[in-house]
């Protein structure tokens, strides 16, 4: 059904007011090649035609689940357990809406309560928000808050934070006009320095985006020396078997939760998550679930805290966030729930123990390890070849591997690679023939 708001005679009353004949003739100030471009459509199809025509671009597709995958750099591929998706695509929760109504979504505050409580419990901070969009907004929204909370104007990054996040900080914080510092790297690990007073925050990723698993402790104390607060962005299955951010006093934690739960899916949908000490709480961006009582006496659920500008006068939101990732920050909570803490542990271990086999294989293939220290499930190596032009050539022979390391780390032709849980031996065999080949 069409709708638009105007009836011709409105519209008709409109032109006459402007003194234009037409709706057209608005446009007549643009090039007729803008206004009217050719549109090369093919003809149309019959449904079976299309049919066949979605098939062909499927078979093009090289399934993560036929071929072994080593791609990391912030997405990776791990089991996801039936339970997740059939929990999570029931009808009451792919249809639900924001829960403005609690009377009605019951059901959709307590997950999203119960996520929560497991960010938190991952963190080992004080509270979590329902989700934001991804990774890299979630950093940019920690900077905001950081700035709001200090009132200072300035935010250090290390290098170390995945390019792709950094290039979403530097837009919003563009937009502030507020200023951006790169804290610089020796090798793959950020170098500890002192930071100057004028600082809000200090921003660095464990393990980082090189794989490194950074000096958390001391990065800490330093941002805290200058009354900056300290942002640890972190991988969550990592946090299974490494240091949580409250182990060295990060105030804010921040990540992207695809690898708890969530398909590659071709890069998306994820969603981010955000953790605060206690005191950041009333600054968090987004919503809180929070958990009551009704005037039975009964246990409920309901929107405690709601920092956007559509619930609150504009001047004291803290973000304009609108809809976010909530179906997908389920799926983590569902992904938690299933494995419990000793089965995250196990996969965060046996992730490292095949990332362990898979840098003995490429170093017996040549190719150097440039990631220095201690690394969790990912590492770089020096390439012969651009980085691009072999995960290609990798594609081609049944094996998706190497995401390209950018140049701004001055190491030249490196790639990523990463193991998970479900890399096997032979998986690495494969990859070992195919490099052998390759190169």
């Amino acid at each position: 059904m069409k709708y638009t708001p105007h009836t011709p005679e409105d519209v008709k009353h409109i032109l006459e007011t402007i003194g234009v004949a037409s709706v057209d003739a608005l446009f007549d100030d643009l090039p007729e090649a803008i206004r009217n471009p050719k549109i090369d459509i093919p003809a149309g199809l019959d449904e079976h035609g299309v049919l066949e025509h979605m098939k062909g671009l499927a078979a093009k597709n090289l399934s993560l689940e036929a071929a072994p995958s080593f791609l990391g750099g912030g997405m990776r591929h791990h089991f996801q357990p039936s339970a997740v998706n059939a929990l999570t695509f029931q009808s009451s929760f792919v249809t639900a809406y924001t829960p403005y109504q609690p009377e009605v979504s019951q059901g959709e505050l307590q997950a999203m309560f119960e996520y929560q409580s497991m960010i938190a419990a991952l963190t080992g901070l004080d509270i979590s928000n329902s989700s934001l969009y991804d990774g890299a907004t979630a950093v940019a929204e920690a900077a905001l808050l950081a700035m709001r909370q200090t009132n200072r104007s300035t935010v250090l990054v290390s290098r170390g934070v995945h390019p792709e996040y950094r290039e979403t900080l530097t837009t919003f914080l563009e937009c502030v006009g507020a200023k951006l510092v790169n804290l610089e790297l020796e090798g793959t690990i950020t170098i500890s320095q002192a930071v100057e007073p004028d600082i809000a925050a200090v921003i660095v990723q464990n393990p980082n985006f090189l794989g490194s698993l950074e000096d958390m402790k001391v990065l800490a104390a330093r941002a805290h020396e200058a009354g900056a607060l300290f942002i640890a962005v972190v991988d969550p299955l990592s946090l299974a078997v490494v240091q949580a951010p409250s182990e060295y006093s990060a105030d804010i934690a921040v990540g992207d939760g695809q690898v708890v739960g969530n398909a590659a899916n071709f890069g998306g949908p994820a969603y981010g998550f955000i953790a605060v000490k206690e005191a950041l709480m009333r600054q968090l961006p987004g919503r809180i679930v929070g958990a009551t009582k009704d005037v039975d006496g009964k246990r409920g659920f309901v929107l405690t805290l709601q920092a956007r500008e559509q619930h609150i006068r504009r001047a004291k939101a803290k973000s304009n966030i609108c809809s976010n990732h909530a179906l997908m920050a389920l799926q983590s909570a569902i992904y938690l729930s299933a494995l419990g803490p000793n089965g995250l542990r196990e996969v965060a271990t046996v992730s490292a123990v095949m990332a362990r086999e898979l840098e003995s294989t490429l170093n017996r293939v040549g190719l150097k390890t440039l990631t220095t220290g201690k690394y969790f499930n990912e590492f770089v190596v020096k390439l012969p070849k651009p980085a691009e032009e072999i995960r290609q050539a990798l594609s081609k022979k049944g094996v998706h591997g190497c995401v390209p390391v950018p140049l701004e780390y001055g190491f030249g032709n490196a790639g990523l690679f990463a193991a998970t849980e479900l890399t096997t031996s032979s998986d690495i065999a494969k990859l070992e023939a195919a490099l052998k080949n390759i190169l």
